[in-house]
């Protein structure tokens, strides 16, 4: 003990979480607390302390009398800052996300905590929230739609616990339905927190707030603020400033005081999941917050997901689904016609525009009727996938077989000869590596080529393309032809929607090698089909694919809980997420195989492996295959049971494996969103 500092009178130990990503180190380590500290050393304040020679951040995480080490203890170095950016509710949160995903505080908690900014604590974030503004009636009439929409929205108001999976109708204005009942919480004195997938949603919640409560009274937590706006927002959501708080992915931890109700925005998004180590998705995140704060949960969609349909069948949420009557009211009728080149051979209008008769005739009325029309096609582009004219061997590259296609140049003009997509090489004498034929065929087009196509087959109409690094955010309402890719699709100005729709090229959704295929082909769809006007003001939706294919019968009848009972049975069947509990571990070989042998798996679980990994995916970081071998991939699978067991021994193994100095590379997802 240091001669000249003398310990706090009372609770002089302070047991401190070191921030510092390793999994051995992830838990409290005792300190002293000087009595000059006393004052500001409260649990949930930064601090820095000396850890093995080096000053290191640290969280406070309690203050106690007496410490369980034997040995001499240190003194906390300073006090970072008396902010207390930690609270309990949101250390228990952390503590049971570390156990779900098998994942380190620390990590965690670097995607919850921003990092400190002293000049953003000299900012006002203590006045009242009602002192901001006068907040307006809100509307809650568009919940009357939904079967015990009501109810559910008593529920919510009153402060009872109540759950649902949302499946927002065609047409309804989601952002302004949210927004009235997140004021109707707030201004009762609850708070409200509302997660979306990316900006676009938030700029629209934003703005339906707007229109009923003050700019200052709207808390909005994204990637895109600087570093003091971050952390003073969310000093102010520390304090209770802030109650109304919508933003994208890591703000589904901001420590909202008394929190009533959460929303999880398209849980189908991969925007959701944190990109780093342990990968958490919001919906989790929210739904571990809604067990343990017992606030409300919407989980919303145009769609459900399986996840979303699991969590209804369990009974822990119910379904809030639009009542038969409204969705008559509000869908576009929805037509499929054949996809087959048969087919389209036949059509003399699929001759001039790969689109069949029916098709163009929505689409010529829609313009004729002075509105815009939509047509989604999944690849960006000109004609971004080539075969062999011949045999219809994929076209690929003498020097790395990447795939051929045929590019935009700069100028927004199409290439002269084929490129490779990989290694970039011009390939103006490719010759079939089967067959010997040179010539090529189109097997996708792009919303480039779409684009021209349709130029020629509607001339004097305006044509505008949105995808890949040119999206437009809104047209005018006025005739158009707009050839859009998934998410993508621009609003159409003053609340307006499209006169028809066409989904194009569907196999190429459809017949991607992804356990959520259909689900997130479904969800394209259905974002598409949302924009266009009611059948009964003449809005069609077009869809190139059989009918007689489930995921087309489903959208027809625009019954998406069948169609998330559908997918989560399929998965049952052969226990896939979410039907079980799968964790994928990557790594060298002889790092997977030592981890797996030295876990504890729960009962019942199987190990699947190893395999190489995945197409498209490879370990975080610089990974050195000559010394260390291909990387492998083994998937552990258990039923279903208490959340966190499966991580828990997983964390428990990757721990002894640091232990015993193993630092071969080594990653670990629990319920990934791909499997592979």
């Amino acid at each position: 003990m240091s001669p000249t500092r003398a310990p706090a009178e009372t609770r002089p130990v302070a047991r401190v979480l070191p921030l510092l990503g390793l999994p051995h180190l992830d838990r409290p380590f005792d300190y002293l607390v000087a009595a000059d500290q006393d004052a500001e050393a409260r649990p949930g304040v930064r601090v820095r302390v000396r850890f093995s020679g080096r000053l290191v951040d640290a969280l406070l995480l309690q203050r106690v009398s007496d410490s369980e080490h034997g040995g001499r203890l240190r003194y906390l170095e300073r006090v970072i800052s008396p902010e207390i950016v930690y609270p309990e509710r949101l250390a228990t949160l952390v503590d049971k996300l570390a156990d779900r995903y098998a994942g380190t505080r620390s990590d965690l908690i670097r995607a919850a905590v921003p990092p400190r900014h002293a000049k953003a604590e000299e900012a006002d974030t203590d006045t009242p929230w009602e002192e901001l503004g006068e907040p307006a009636e809100a509307d809650l009439s568009a919940w009357s739609g939904y079967t015990h929409g009501e109810s559910f929205v008593d529920a919510v108001i009153e402060g009872r616990t109540a759950r649902a999976a949302w499946q927002i109708a065609p047409g309804e204005d989601w952002a302004a339905a949210l927004a009235a009942l997140a004021v109707a919480v707030v201004s009762d004195g609850g708070g409200a927190l509302i997660v979306a997938p990316d900006q676009r949603d938030v700029d629209k919640l934003e703005a339906a707030c707007r229109d009923l409560v003050s700019a200052r009274q709207v808390t909005v937590l994204g990637a895109a603020l600087g570093p003091q706006a971050r952390y003073r927002r969310y000093l102010s959501v520390l304090h209770g400033q802030a109650r109304l708080v919508i933003g994208t992915r890591s703000a589904a931890f901001a420590p909202v005081q008394n929190l009533r109700l959460a929303v999880c925005l398209f849980d189908g998004d991969d925007n959701l999941v944190e990109p780093r180590a342990p990968y958490p998705h919001a919906r989790e995140v929210l739904t571990t917050r809604s067990a343990l704060e017992k606030c409300s949960l919407i989980v919303a969609g145009h769609t459900r997901t399986a996840e979303a349909e699991l969590l209804v069948r369990s009974g822990w949420a119910h379904g809030l689904v639009a009542l038969r009557e409204a969705l008559r009211a509000r869908a576009p009728r929805v037509q499929a016609t054949a996809d087959s080149e048969a087919a389209l051979a036949r059509d003399p209008r699929a001759r001039q525009a790969r689109i069949p008769s029916v098709a163009f005739a929505a689409l010529r009325e829609g313009v004729a009727a002075g509105r815009p029309v939509l047509v989604q096609t999944p690849r960006r582009g000109y004609v971004p996938t080539l075969a062999c004219g011949n045999c219809r061997t994929p076209a690929r590259c003498r020097a790395c077989n990447g795939p051929l296609g045929v590019p935009e140049t700069t100028d927004g003009q199409r290439a002269a000869v084929p490129q490779c997509r990989w290694c970039g090489r011009l390939e103006p004498r490719f010759r079939c590596q089967e067959c010997g034929s040179p010539r090529l065929r189109a097997v996708v087009l792009g919303n480039q080529r779409t684009a021209e196509e349709l130029g020629r087959a509607f001339p004097g109409t305006r044509v505008i393309v949105s995808g890949g690094n040119r999206v437009i955010e809104e047209i005018d309402d006025a005739p158009a032809l707009v050839v859009a890719t998934p998410g993508a699709e621009p609003e159409v100005a003053g609340g307006g929607a499209y006169g028809a729709a066409l989904l194009l090229d569907t196999w190429a959704l459809l017949g991607r090698q992804d356990l959520r295929a259909t689900e997130r082909t479904l969800a394209a769809w259905t974002a598409v089909a949302t924009r266009v006007r009611p059948a009964r003001e003449g809005g069609r939706v077009i869809v190139v694919a059989d009918s007689a294919l489930p995921v087309v019968q489903h959208l027809i009848r625009w019954d998406m809980p069948a169609a998330a009972r559908a997918e989560l049975d399929q998965r049952g069947e052969v226990r896939l997420p979410p039907a079980v509990h799968l964790a994928a571990v990557d790594g060298a070989a002889a790092a997977v195989d030592a981890l797996i042998g030295e876990t504890e798996l729960p009962a019942g679980a199987e190990v699947l492996g190893p395999v190489d990994l995945p197409a498209g995916v490879s370990l975080p970081g610089e990974y050195d295959e000559d010394r260390f071998g291909p990387p492998q991939r083994v998937l552990v699978r258990v039923p279903l049971g208490p959340a966190g067991e499966l991580g828990r021994a997983l964390k428990a193994a990757a721990v002894a494996r640091v232990a015993r100095r193993d630092d071969l590379p080594l990653r670990i997802q629990v319920d990934p969103v791909a499997v592979g």
